[in-house]
């Protein structure tokens, strides 16, 4: 399997009212699927934008993140790991 055709560990949410545009979460995204955005919010801020795919899930760039409430990662589970899970538990 390629890089391209990995599936998705993670979602990303980027709250364009909260970001400023500062591109610490660009440059930090090891599969680099954030950018700047064309447009600008109302702040007048070219907001960071999601690639819509290829997130990993790993979190990075919330961390370093200076924008409380910019970014939400979310990390998506497959349906063999949620499987394997309730078995380790039973």
């Amino acid at each position: 399997m390629t890089e391209a055709t990995k599936p998705d560990r993670g979602r990303l949410r980027i709250d364009e009212e909260e970001c400023k545009g500062c591109g610490l979460c660009i440059e930090a995204c090891p599969p680099k699927v954030i950018a700047l955005s064309e447009r600008m919010n109302r702040y007048g801020y070219r907001t960071a934008l999601y690639a819509g795919s290829g997130c990993t899930g790993c979190g990075i760039c919330f961390l370093v993140c200076p924008e409380p409430g910019a970014i939400t990662v979310l990390r998506l589970v497959s349906p063999g790991a949620t499987r394997a899970a309730e078995g380790a538990a039973a």
